[in-house]
Protein backbone atom coordinates (compact mmCIF):
# COMPACT_ATOMS: atom_id res chain seq x y z
CA UNK A 1 0.00 0.00 0.00
CA UNK A 2 1.11 3.33 -0.02
CA UNK A 3 0.77 5.31 3.35
CA UNK A 4 1.32 8.71 4.62
CA UNK A 5 3.22 8.08 7.75
CA UNK A 6 2.18 11.50 9.84
CA UNK A 7 4.88 12.25 12.91
CA UNK A 8 7.97 9.76 10.99
CA UNK A 9 10.50 11.02 12.66
CA UNK A 10 9.30 10.25 16.14
CA UNK A 11 9.50 7.61 18.63
CA UNK A 12 7.63 4.89 16.77
CA UNK A 13 7.68 6.51 13.60
CA UNK A 14 11.47 5.92 12.78
CA UNK A 15 11.11 2.65 13.82
CA UNK A 16 8.13 2.19 11.87
CA UNK A 17 8.91 2.98 8.53
CA UNK A 18 11.52 0.39 7.76
CA UNK A 19 9.32 -2.67 9.14
CA UNK A 20 6.42 -1.16 6.95
CA UNK A 21 9.00 -0.99 3.20
CA UNK A 22 10.13 -4.31 4.84
CA UNK A 23 6.72 -5.42 4.28
CA UNK A 24 6.30 -3.76 0.85
CA UNK A 25 4.92 -0.58 1.43
CA UNK A 26 5.45 2.44 -0.09
CA UNK A 27 5.82 5.31 2.51
CA UNK A 28 5.74 9.23 2.69
CA UNK A 29 6.84 10.19 6.06
CA UNK A 30 6.77 13.65 7.39
CA UNK A 31 8.47 15.93 9.15
CA UNK A 32 7.93 19.52 10.58
CA UNK A 33 11.87 20.06 9.96
CA UNK A 34 13.75 19.82 6.68
CA UNK A 35 16.77 18.88 8.87
CA UNK A 36 15.15 15.61 9.91
CA UNK A 37 14.33 14.26 6.10
CA UNK A 38 17.65 12.20 6.11
CA UNK A 39 16.17 9.93 9.00
CA UNK A 40 13.00 9.08 6.88
CA UNK A 41 15.09 8.95 3.26
CA UNK A 42 17.89 6.79 4.67
CA UNK A 43 15.44 3.59 5.34
CA UNK A 44 13.80 4.10 1.71
CA UNK A 45 10.94 6.58 2.73
CA UNK A 46 10.14 9.56 0.69
CA UNK A 47 10.00 12.70 2.86
CA UNK A 48 7.81 15.77 3.09
CA UNK A 49 8.67 19.24 5.71
CA UNK A 50 4.57 19.85 6.98
CA UNK A 51 3.25 21.09 9.88
CA UNK A 52 -0.31 19.37 10.98
CA UNK A 53 -1.12 23.02 12.10
CA UNK A 54 -0.88 24.67 8.24
CA UNK A 55 -4.67 23.37 7.40
CA UNK A 56 -4.17 24.20 3.50
CA UNK A 57 -0.64 22.58 3.46
CA UNK A 58 -1.62 19.06 5.14
CA UNK A 59 -4.81 19.36 2.60
CA UNK A 60 -2.41 19.94 -0.13
CA UNK A 61 0.06 16.91 1.44
CA UNK A 62 -2.79 14.46 1.19
CA UNK A 63 -4.19 15.40 -2.16
CA UNK A 64 -1.11 15.31 -3.98
CA UNK A 65 -0.16 11.93 -2.48
CA UNK A 66 -3.19 9.97 -2.60
CA UNK A 67 -2.21 7.34 -0.17
CA UNK A 68 -4.24 4.34 0.69
CA UNK A 69 -3.94 4.48 3.88
CA UNK A 70 -3.21 7.49 6.22
CA UNK A 71 -0.93 6.27 9.63
CA UNK A 72 -1.37 9.46 12.18
CA UNK A 73 1.64 8.52 14.73
CA UNK A 74 2.36 12.38 15.60
CA UNK A 75 2.40 13.70 19.07
CA UNK A 76 4.66 16.04 21.25
CA UNK A 77 5.44 14.98 24.27
CA UNK A 78 8.96 15.00 23.87
CA UNK A 79 9.66 17.58 26.87
CA UNK A 80 6.21 16.77 28.51
CA UNK A 81 4.33 19.28 27.03
CA UNK A 82 0.38 17.99 27.32
CA UNK A 83 -1.09 21.13 26.28
CA UNK A 84 1.01 21.26 22.78
CA UNK A 85 0.07 17.69 22.63
CA UNK A 86 -3.64 18.07 23.33
CA UNK A 87 -3.44 20.93 20.06
CA UNK A 88 -1.82 18.12 17.95
CA UNK A 89 -4.74 15.84 19.00
CA UNK A 90 -7.18 18.01 18.39
CA UNK A 91 -6.54 20.42 15.74
CA UNK A 92 -3.54 18.40 13.92
CA UNK A 93 -6.21 15.16 13.62
CA UNK A 94 -8.79 17.39 12.88
CA UNK A 95 -6.97 19.02 9.67
CA UNK A 96 -5.61 15.05 8.65
CA UNK A 97 -9.29 14.04 8.59
CA UNK A 98 -11.04 16.57 6.60
CA UNK A 99 -7.92 16.60 4.24
CA UNK A 100 -8.55 13.15 3.87
CA UNK A 101 -12.47 12.88 3.34
CA UNK A 102 -12.13 15.77 1.22
CA UNK A 103 -9.13 13.82 -0.65
CA UNK A 104 -11.43 10.43 -1.01
CA UNK A 105 -9.09 8.73 1.39
CA UNK A 106 -11.11 6.45 2.97
CA UNK A 107 -8.30 4.94 5.88
CA UNK A 108 -6.71 6.43 8.71
CA UNK A 109 -4.73 4.99 12.03
CA UNK A 110 -4.11 6.41 14.97
CA UNK A 111 -2.27 6.27 17.95
CA UNK A 112 -3.74 7.01 21.07
CA UNK A 113 -3.90 6.52 24.79
CA UNK A 114 -4.72 3.52 27.17
CA UNK A 115 -4.19 5.53 30.33
CA UNK A 116 -7.05 7.91 29.64
CA UNK A 117 -10.18 5.90 31.26
CA UNK A 118 -12.69 7.27 34.09
CA UNK A 119 -11.67 5.56 37.39
CA UNK A 120 -13.00 2.13 38.88
CA UNK A 121 -11.57 -1.04 39.92
CA UNK A 122 -9.54 -3.42 37.35
CA UNK A 123 -7.64 -2.75 34.39
CA UNK A 124 -10.48 -1.29 31.85
CA UNK A 125 -11.83 -2.19 28.48
CA UNK A 126 -12.70 -0.12 25.38
CA UNK A 127 -16.12 0.15 27.00
CA UNK A 128 -15.37 1.91 29.94
CA UNK A 129 -15.52 5.99 29.14
CA UNK A 130 -12.78 8.41 29.38
CA UNK A 131 -11.93 10.38 32.27
CA UNK A 132 -14.24 13.32 31.06
CA UNK A 133 -14.78 14.67 34.75
CA UNK A 134 -10.54 14.77 35.19
CA UNK A 135 -9.25 17.36 37.18
CA UNK A 136 -6.31 19.98 35.03
CA UNK A 137 -3.81 18.88 33.85
CA UNK A 138 -5.03 15.68 33.12
CA UNK A 139 -8.45 17.04 31.26
CA UNK A 140 -6.17 18.81 28.85
CA UNK A 141 -5.25 15.66 27.73
CA UNK A 142 -8.35 13.73 27.97
CA UNK A 143 -10.06 16.61 25.89
CA UNK A 144 -7.52 16.02 23.19
CA UNK A 145 -7.94 11.93 23.07
CA UNK A 146 -11.55 12.75 23.13
CA UNK A 147 -11.29 14.78 19.59
CA UNK A 148 -8.89 12.84 17.74
CA UNK A 149 -11.19 9.56 18.33
CA UNK A 150 -13.99 11.58 17.77
CA UNK A 151 -12.08 12.61 14.27
CA UNK A 152 -10.88 9.43 13.52
CA UNK A 153 -14.80 7.61 14.05
CA UNK A 154 -15.80 10.08 10.99
CA UNK A 155 -13.56 8.06 8.81
CA UNK A 156 -15.06 5.06 6.60
CA UNK A 157 -12.21 3.04 8.39
CA UNK A 158 -10.60 4.01 11.13
CA UNK A 159 -8.50 2.40 13.25
CA UNK A 160 -7.34 3.87 17.25
CA UNK A 161 -4.50 2.02 18.66
CA UNK A 162 -4.80 3.22 22.83
CA UNK A 163 -1.26 2.75 23.23
CA UNK A 164 0.18 1.61 26.57
CA UNK A 165 2.36 3.83 28.43
CA UNK A 166 5.22 3.72 26.46
CA UNK A 167 9.06 2.20 27.26
CA UNK A 168 11.94 1.63 25.33
CA UNK A 169 14.63 3.43 23.19
CA UNK A 170 13.50 7.30 22.86
CA UNK A 171 10.83 7.67 25.48
CA UNK A 172 10.36 9.00 28.67
CA UNK A 173 11.59 5.69 30.27
CA UNK A 174 14.61 4.72 28.91
CA UNK A 175 17.64 4.93 30.71
CA UNK A 176 18.84 8.09 29.62
CA UNK A 177 15.11 9.24 29.71
CA UNK A 178 13.04 11.90 31.61
CA UNK A 179 11.82 9.46 33.68
CA UNK A 180 14.86 7.44 34.35
CA UNK A 181 16.80 10.35 35.64
CA UNK A 182 13.84 11.49 38.38
CA UNK A 183 14.35 7.71 39.45
CA UNK A 184 17.95 8.03 40.17
CA UNK A 185 17.53 11.66 41.95
CA UNK A 186 15.12 9.51 44.41
CA UNK A 187 12.30 11.84 42.56
CA UNK A 188 9.35 9.51 41.77
CA UNK A 189 7.26 7.72 44.60
CA UNK A 190 5.97 4.12 44.68
CA UNK A 191 2.12 4.57 45.12
CA UNK A 192 -0.51 2.54 44.30
CA UNK A 193 -1.56 3.71 41.08
CA UNK A 194 -1.92 0.97 38.37
CA UNK A 195 -0.31 1.02 35.04
CA UNK A 196 -0.22 -0.39 31.81
CA UNK A 197 3.33 -0.75 30.14
CA UNK A 198 4.25 -1.32 26.52
CA UNK A 199 7.33 -1.61 24.70
CA UNK A 200 7.76 0.63 21.35
CA UNK A 201 8.32 -2.09 19.38
CA UNK A 202 5.40 -3.92 19.98
CA UNK A 203 3.91 -0.23 19.70
CA UNK A 204 5.58 -0.21 16.09
CA UNK A 205 4.21 -4.48 15.33
CA UNK A 206 0.86 -3.56 16.41
CA UNK A 207 0.72 -0.75 13.96
CA UNK A 208 1.70 -2.37 11.01
CA UNK A 209 -0.56 -5.35 11.76
CA UNK A 210 -3.83 -2.57 11.77
CA UNK A 211 -3.77 -2.15 8.35
CA UNK A 212 -5.24 -5.85 8.20
CA UNK A 213 -7.57 -4.91 10.84
CA UNK A 214 -11.41 -3.95 11.35
CA UNK A 215 -12.22 -0.67 11.94
CA UNK A 216 -12.39 0.13 16.01
CA UNK A 217 -10.45 1.30 18.89
CA UNK A 218 -8.06 -1.22 20.82
CA UNK A 219 -6.15 -1.34 23.91
CA UNK A 220 -2.57 -2.04 22.60
CA UNK A 221 -0.83 -2.71 25.95
CA UNK A 222 0.75 -5.91 27.87
CA UNK A 223 -0.59 -8.58 29.73
CA UNK A 224 0.41 -7.51 33.40
CA UNK A 225 -0.79 -3.80 34.49
CA UNK A 226 0.71 -3.60 37.92
CA UNK A 227 1.36 -1.24 40.51
CA UNK A 228 3.94 1.47 41.34
CA UNK A 229 4.61 -0.27 44.12
CA UNK A 230 5.34 -2.99 42.24
CA UNK A 231 6.88 -2.59 39.05
CA UNK A 232 8.85 0.94 40.24
CA UNK A 233 11.49 -0.93 42.42
CA UNK A 234 12.04 -3.38 39.80
CA UNK A 235 12.34 -0.39 37.25
CA UNK A 236 15.28 1.40 39.72
CA UNK A 237 17.17 -1.80 39.85
CA UNK A 238 17.84 -2.00 36.21
CA UNK A 239 19.24 1.96 36.61
CA UNK A 240 20.84 1.20 39.46
CA UNK A 241 19.20 3.55 41.08
CA UNK A 242 17.93 4.19 44.71
CA UNK A 243 14.87 1.85 45.87
CA UNK A 244 11.80 4.47 45.59
CA UNK A 245 9.95 5.50 48.75
CA UNK A 246 6.73 4.21 49.12
CA UNK A 247 2.70 5.24 49.23
CA UNK A 248 -0.58 4.19 50.14
CA UNK A 249 -2.07 6.72 47.61
CA UNK A 250 -3.52 6.13 44.50
CA UNK A 251 -3.63 8.58 41.69
CA UNK A 252 -7.21 9.41 39.83
CA UNK A 253 -7.90 6.90 37.91
CA UNK A 254 -4.49 4.92 37.36
CA UNK A 255 -6.52 1.72 37.06
CA UNK A 256 -4.71 0.25 34.10
CA UNK A 257 -5.79 -1.34 30.63
CA UNK A 258 -6.51 -4.71 29.64
CA UNK A 259 -5.92 -6.03 26.07
CA UNK A 260 -8.17 -8.49 25.95
CA UNK A 261 -10.41 -7.51 22.54
CA UNK A 262 -7.14 -7.50 20.89
CA UNK A 263 -5.90 -10.48 21.97
CA UNK A 264 -9.41 -12.23 21.13
CA UNK A 265 -10.68 -10.80 18.42
CA UNK A 266 -7.41 -10.26 16.08
CA UNK A 267 -5.25 -12.87 18.31
CA UNK A 268 -2.79 -10.12 18.60
CA UNK A 269 -0.29 -10.50 21.43
CA UNK A 270 2.60 -8.61 22.36
CA UNK A 271 5.91 -9.77 21.81
CA UNK A 272 6.77 -8.49 25.43
CA UNK A 273 4.35 -10.18 27.53
CA UNK A 274 5.63 -7.91 30.76
CA UNK A 275 7.18 -4.84 31.55
CA UNK A 276 9.65 -7.31 33.59
CA UNK A 277 11.22 -8.53 30.66
CA UNK A 278 11.18 -5.72 28.80
CA UNK A 279 12.81 -3.20 31.09
CA UNK A 280 15.28 -5.87 32.03
CA UNK A 281 16.13 -6.19 27.69
CA UNK A 282 15.91 -2.30 27.47
CA UNK A 283 18.76 -2.11 30.57
CA UNK A 284 20.75 -4.53 28.49
CA UNK A 285 20.66 -3.35 25.39
CA UNK A 286 21.45 0.03 26.73
CA UNK A 287 24.90 -1.06 28.59
CA UNK A 288 25.90 -3.55 25.51
CA UNK A 289 25.48 -0.11 23.46
CA UNK A 290 27.62 1.80 25.74
CA UNK A 291 30.19 -0.19 26.13
CA UNK A 292 30.95 -0.68 22.57
CA UNK A 293 30.82 2.81 22.40
CA UNK A 294 33.33 3.34 25.19
CA UNK A 295 36.81 4.55 24.17
CA UNK A 296 39.66 1.98 24.67
CA UNK A 297 42.51 2.76 27.07
CA UNK A 298 45.56 2.47 25.49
Amino acid sequence: MRILLVGATGVIGRRLIPVLIKSGHEVIGTTRTAEKRQRLERPGASSVVVDVFDREKVFTLVRETHPDVIIHQFTDLSEMHLSTDSRILQEGTRNLVDAAKQAGVHRLIAQSMAWAYAPGEGPADESVPLDIEAPEPRLTTIKGIQALEAAVAEMEWGVVLRYGLLYGPGTWFAPDGTIAEHVRQGQRVADQGVTSFLHVDDATHAALLALNWPQGIFNIVDDKPASATIWLPVYAATLGAPVPAMSMERPRAARGATNSRARHLLNWQPIYSSWREGFACVAREWRARHEEERPVML
